[in-house]
């Protein structure tokens, strides 16, 4: 992509009829900075350069939409190819364990989240990682937009990320994700204790040829899974997730509650009244029973 960005920047330059240091006037970067980006040579583009280039040039947006493909290459293998295949997945299942998923953040929510990397730069890089994000989130308003179910641990909900007014920002978000068509949300509270995804995030993506792919993540590291067998493994691991989750209906008033800023862990339903709960929400769907059972958790006593 760092070639297909700098040959169409030498061809809009040449129909231009500028010299690369003409341009790079024109861009506030030396000749030799333009020579690199044409000969894919040296540090890629900024976001800020691309955007100024497609100014000088006319572009149309043509460069600033090249762009986060060609920041892509600065991910290792694995990661360029977890994106890649997101990109064109018909169907998302992610578990979060502990902030909310890039696909759902609102711009403070990811700057806030982004600004955390010690290993970040500087401002314009933070940015550029903020652009990248809010771009893949383009395709959840497309025609082609994937089914997205997400499940959220409680502590997403608990741990405030950036100020008071961001983290309602966030909330009021997953509210109204959580409306649209092909978006479920749901939480998983703390009282169904520990379970295999504790060590991070899982996702599991469905491809338009029917395979599918998991990439599990934690702090510092990520890993793509590709073999049938291991993808298998860790379906079962999110399904149950899903399972002992909050239905959505009573996961969105926990979100609401804890928008609110009144949610302190005490009003957790047990898991006879959740499973009451849902069965009505069948019923009333015209679903059918659940079956199975399982003991009754008691409800905690309210903190003091």
């Amino acid at each position: 992509m760092a070639a297909l960005f700098g040959s169409r920047v030498r061809k809009l330059r040449t129909a231009a009829g500028l010299t690369q240091a003409e341009l790079g006037a024109r861009t506030h970067v030396v000749g030799t900075r333009i020579t690199q980006i044409e000969r894919t040579s040296g540090a890629k583009p900024t976001l800020e350069l691309a955007r100024a280039l497609d100014a000088a040039l006319g572009a149309d947006n043509l460069l600033v939409d090249l762009w986060p493909y060609v920041y892509r290459e600065t991910f290792p293998d694995w990661s360029r190819k977890f994106m890649a295949h997101s990109e064109r997945a018909v169907s998302i299942r992610q578990y979060a364990a502990h902030v909310v998923p890039g696909l759902l953040q609102t711009e403070d929510y990811a700057r806030a989240v982004l600004s955390l990397d010690a290993l970040l730069d500087d401002d314009e890089q933070l940015e550029e990682r903020v652009a990248a994000r809010m771009g893949r989130q383009e395709r959840l308003g497309s025609s082609d937009r994937p089914e997205l179910c997400t499940i959220l641990d409680e502590a997403v909900l608990r741990r405030p990320i950036g100020n008071s007014a961001v983290m309602r920002r966030q909330l009021e978000r997953l509210l109204e994700t959580a409306a649209e068509r092909r978006i479920t949300v749901q939480v998983l509270p703390f009282d169904q204790g520990g379970h295999e995804a504790m060590g991070g995030s899982l996702t599991i993506l469905a491809l338009p040829d029917g395979s599918e792919v998991a990439y599990t993540e934690g702090s510092d590291y990520g890993r793509l899974i590709e073999e049938p067998d291991n993808v298998s493994r860790y379906k079962v691991i999110y399904d149950r997730l899903r399972a002992v989750a909050l239905p959505p209906l009573m996961s969105l008033g926990m979100i609401r509650t804890a928008m609110e800023g009144s949610y302190r862990g005490a009003n957790v339903p047990s898991r006879s009244e959740r499973r009451r709960l849902a069965q009505e929400q069948l019923q009333q769907s015209g679903g059918g029973r659940l079956r199975g059972g399982g003991p009754r958790i008691p409800r905690r006593r309210p903190r003091p």
